[in-house]
């Protein structure tokens, strides 16, 4: 069964437009490609017809994806966020109390995590890690260079 995904109404409408595009406009560009290359002959020795089919074949598999992302897509509605402590969607701002660095980011489902926009999925370590704790609560985050220390400093949208 598929997990669910909670968004603003705005990244669902994103993702629909993004399913639409694939539906229409990649689908039938894939398959044009296959019937160019299948017209060019044998087909147990047209790699290009190969590619074409595998190509084609990745890009169903993508729109059965985000169909079923969308599928079990749950809206949440920002206004009624609880700025009291980290969730989906709040903005957190916390402090390695090591070095005293300071970072901000915004915790979002997997699907649109993208750490150069300060996005990172509530399913990564430091995600999971940062729900449900609030203003001035530490957390320890296990992550590949080893364990940090957080502090929560703040909590937005």
């Amino acid at each position: 069964m598929a997990q669910l995904g909670y968004y603003t109404q705005e990244s669902l409408t994103k993702l629909k437009a993004d399913l639409q595009q694939l539906k229409t406009v990649e689908r039938k560009s894939a398959t044009y490609a296959v019937a160019e290359a299948r017209d060019k002959g044998d087909l147990s020795e047209n790699a290009e017809y190969d590619a074409a089919r595998e190509a084609q074949v990745l890009l169903e598999i993508k729109i059965a994806k985000l169909e079923d992302v969308i599928a079990n897509a749950r809206i949440v509605d920002e206004t009624l966020l609880d700025l009291n402590k980290v969730s989906i969607l709040t903005t957190v701002k916390i402090i390695n109390t090591k070095n005293k660095a300071a970072m901000k980011y915004t915790l979002v489902a997997e699907s649109e995590a993208d750490l150069k926009a300060g996005k990172i999925s509530v399913d990564s370590p430091i995600g999971k890690a940062l729900l449900g704790k609030k203003v001035g609560e530490k957390v320890d985050v296990t992550v590949p260079a080893g364990i940090f220390t957080f502090e929560v400093s703040e909590i937005t949208i």
